[in-house]
């Protein structure tokens, strides 16, 4: 099978590793085509090279960079013309144009389509996004969806064809692995919170209000930035433990392993807004894999990521979260019990070659598919 991938978020290297964990089965050749930046609301993203081994990774310019609705790769034509690919697999939402323009030139050049999709919440947009969203949604030939809730999403906007739920990407267990000693029993307790970005929707300030009433020994930190840094940082002062919680700004990918494994636990407190719902959390498989304990909100994808292998609190319910974190805290048993069932978790479900394996599925799949046999 000859698989074009398009995806701006392969430009992180890290993320590369699914692409050559796909490379990996002899039926699969793959091209992935990238970006060389991507202009985020929280900054330039540029590619990094990093794992490219066993496929082939372009870099094509894009117009509109940074607009997320609006930009496509102008190039894709000729890449369809020089690779002839049996399947386009476009890594955007199917109401964006990059996925609406994807679909046509690669069904004009004879090749099957599937999109990747995060969306949680039934959003209608205006034209021409909607008629594009209309024309994807009844031309694609397979849906990715990254949560169970894009599922339920697309099936009400009309979606008929198969799909399957896949996060869009996993972890490297032997990059997001335990610590090589065992953590130290009469230490500070240290509680974190890693984000990208420092919202309100991540209720990171229930996460304050809770510490701020634990008793003992304890240290918080906070990664990420953003415009809620200011409040959460006059928050931690009102509470009186600005003292005790540290604000550590945006860890690299390269370093955001290192940085978890020095957690005694991991807490995700997002809460639902009417524009927003957590997708997924990604940070929350990070730290399972290091073997550090979890603690998430009853929000979006969140209890489904955790599973067993963590605790799970309602949204901005400050006295469950504060007896969680208590409970970590003074029962090493259940520490250890979770920190186990966090890395098994990861280890059958959220590893890259997993990922890579599932998305392989959908690939054969697609390929046995007698209709489209018929009409190539």
């Amino acid at each position: 099978m000859r698989i074009l991938m398009l995806s701006k978020a392969c430009l992180v290297g890290s993320y590369q590793t699914k692409l050559e964990a796909i490379a990996r089965f002899p039926d699969v050749e793959l091209v992935a085509v990238v970006p060389p930046s991507w202009d985020d609301p929280s900054g330039r993203v540029l590619l990094e090279r990093r794992h490219t081994e066993g496929y082939e990774l372009l870099v094509d310019p894009i117009r509109f960079n940074g607009r997320y609705h609006t930009y496509y790769f102008p190039s894709l034509p000729r890449r369809l013309a020089q690779f002839r690919p049996d399947i386009v697999h476009i890594d955007e939402e199917p109401y964006n144009l990059a996925t609406w323009r994807a679909m046509r030139q690669a069904r004009a050049a004879g090749a099957a389509t599937l999109f990747f999709s995060w969306q949680n919440l039934a959003r209608n947009y205006p034209p021409p996004f909607s008629w594009m969203e209309r024309q994807v949604l009844s031309g694609v030939d397979y849906a990715i969806m990254g949560n169970r809730e894009a599922v339920d999403v697309w099936r009400s906007k009309g979606y008929r064809g198969p799909h399957r739920v896949i996060p869009q990407f996993g972890v490297d267990p032997e990059l997001f692995a335990p610590p090589a000693t065992p953590r130290d029993p009469g230490r500070t307790f240290i509680i974190g919170s890693a984000n990208r970005r420092l919202v309100p929707e991540k209720g990171i300030d229930t996460l304050l209000r809770a510490a701020a009433g634990l008793p003992g020994v304890w240290r918080l930190h906070i990664a990420g930035e953003g415009p809620d840094l200011p409040r959460l940082r006059g928050l931690a002062a009102e509470l009186g433990i600005d003292g005790r919680v540290h604000f550590d700004g945006p860890i690299s990918s390269a370093g955001i392993a290192a940085y978890l494994r020095d957690l005694d636990a991991l807490v995700l407190t997002s809460r639902a807004l009417p524009n927003w719902k957590e997708q997924f959390g990604r940070v929350l498989i990070e730290a399972m894999a290091c073997g550090v304990p979890v603690v998430g909100s009853r929000s979006g994808e969140i209890p489904h990521v955790i599973g067993d292998a963590g605790l799970i609190v309602p949204e901005e319910d400050i006295d469950a979260l504060r007896r969680g974190l208590l409970q970590l805290m003074q029962d090493d048993a259940l520490r250890l019990d979770l920190a186990r069932r966090g890395r098994r978790r990861v280890l059958e479900h959220y590893t890259q070659a997993q990922i890579a394996a599932e998305t392989v599925e959908v690939y054969r799949s697609m390929s046995a598919d007698p209709l489209r046999a018929n009409n190539k």
